[in-house]
């Protein structure tokens, strides 16, 4: 992890970025060295760049995810003094003429968005592919393709998917729609009997938690 850490966290000395953004990585860099202080983006990177070594692919879209809606990710990390970009993860494994990590930041057809990256997990199951929301309102664009497919793939077709989105967090203050994480709205897509996983029952049949398909 530390080895890992070390690649990630280091920007190349001869490029020009922005000083705050220099700052945040000379931060993670501190913080892999004392094992103290790892914060989100740290520990995502360090999970997308473990995951690559091991062989899987990692794949995340969604409307801010190069940079991480609240500067949390610094997946990409833009020059200051020419055109383009440095991608820090692609430090932890050797380069081929196939992308091991993408962060692409995709346009506001959240339906389009989510509904092709439900395809591209389907297809590379031993990819990681994430789609992320920037916000509760976001998530109302893809309302369909999470009732009509994600949720009931399972049940329906006998599709199974790794797919992983994230969501909203619950960021207050900006309005209901735009807010809210609506945890309940996906609660109530989940298919389960009354027992619940985790209660302290033990289950002699596993048919009662093949039903949790989210």
């Amino acid at each position: 992890m530390r080895e890992i850490g070390r690649l990630i966290s280091t920007l190349p000395a001869e490029s020009a970025f922005h000083k705050l953004v220099r700052k945040i990585f000379d931060n993670r860099l501190k913080s892999i060295e004392t094992g103290k202080d790892i914060d989100w983006g740290t520990a995502e990177a360090l999970a997308f760049s473990s995951l690559i070594r091991d062989g899987y692919k990692v794949r995340i879209s969604g409307q801010d995810v190069e940079r991480g809606t609240f500067s949390h990710r610094h997946a990409h990390v833009f020059y200051q003094d020419n055109d383009g970009h440095y991608i820090p993860i692609e430090n932890s494994y050797p380069q081929g003429n196939i992308r091991q990590f993408i962060a692409s930041n995709s346009h506001l057809s959240e339906f389009a968005v989510l509904g092709y990256e439900l395809g591209y997990s389907m297809t590379n199951p031993n990819a990681l592919v994430i789609w992320e929301a920037q916000f509760g309102d976001f998530v109302n664009g893809a309302q369909v393709i999470i009732d009509q497919f994600i949720s009931s793939g399972e049940a329906k077709w006998n599709v199974k998917n790794g797919l992983v989105m994230l969501l909203p967090h619950g960021y207050d203050g900006q309005g209901p729609e735009h807010s809210s994480c609506r945890v309940e709205r996906f609660l109530q897509l989940c298919d389960q009997d009354e027992f619940v996983p985790g209660d302290g029952v033990t289950y002699d049949n596993t048919d009662e938690l093949r039903e949790l398909n989210m």
